[in-house]
């Protein structure tokens, strides 16, 4: 099976699990992302309502456990996050094509609300550790936010990784390089992935081209590891 075939497979795997269970951890995604979605048209958005929608789709997906910094926090640690994502400049952002990651315009906006992020929680992460950490803030949970509150980057968690090293892309940890190879995966693939992403929709929700990525890979990675596990 060629690696377009397996990805579509698997992501429809996924989007069928989904929809399968009602109250699935899956669907914490469209719930956030359709207030998200909803929240940038609203000349007063609830910014605690949606940080509570923010919060929960993160705990769905593993970023309130072990040594997230996070877990020590409540969930209002997120507003300031939630103000900065609903700015206009950053409608570019939500549901984004993939070819538009090179737009130049669209590559500064997604990369200016990125370090914003990684600016805003690295001094939280520092109190939280009791010592100034070296390291940046994990891309995991960055990325995770921009998934459930844009829809403009995959999740980079190790099973999104792990699926696509096995289906043959060059570039699987978080970089600007590993994006743009995305982009040219979709674009290469463009017409077999938009008519499966046609499908993939939820009454007045599309799940947007990234997340259909995020999800086919994500499921490539986590069977493997169920296979490996045997």
């Amino acid at each position: 099976m060629e690696a377009i075939d397996e990805l579509i497979s698997a992501a429809q795997t996924f989007y069928d699990d989904a929809r399968a269970n009602e109250n699935g951890r899956s669907r914490s995604w469209e719930h956030c992302y359709r207030v998200f979605r909803d929240a940038r048209t609203d000349p007063s958005p609830d910014c605690d309502y949606l940080s509570l929608h923010l919060a929960f789709y993160l705990a769905s997906w593993g970023m309130y456990r072990g040594s997230c910094f996070i877990l020590q926090k409540d969930y209002k640690v997120h507003t300031p996050i939630v103000e900065e994502i609903l700015k206009p400049e950053y409608d570019c952002l939500f549901g984004l094509a993939c070819a538009d990651l090179r737009d130049d315009d669209v590559w500064d906006q997604y990369t200016n609300l990125y370090k914003y992020i990684d600016g805003y929680f690295d001094p939280i992460r520092n109190e939280v550790a009791g010592r100034e950490v070296a390291s940046p803030v994990s891309p995991v949970l960055i990325t995770k936010i921009l998934m459930g509150t844009l829809g403009c980057v995959p999740a980079y968690d190790r099973f999104f990784q792990d699926g696509a090293k096995y289906l043959g892309l060059e570039h699987n940890s978080y970089k600007e390089k590993s994006l743009l190879e995305l982009a040219d995966f979709y674009e290469a693939h463009n017409d077999r992935l938009e008519e499966a992403r046609r499908g993939m929709r939820t009454d007045d929700l599309t799940y947007p081209q990234m997340k259909l990525l995020d999800m086919g890979f994500w499921q490539v990675g986590f069977e493997k590891d169920a296979g490996d596990a045997k």
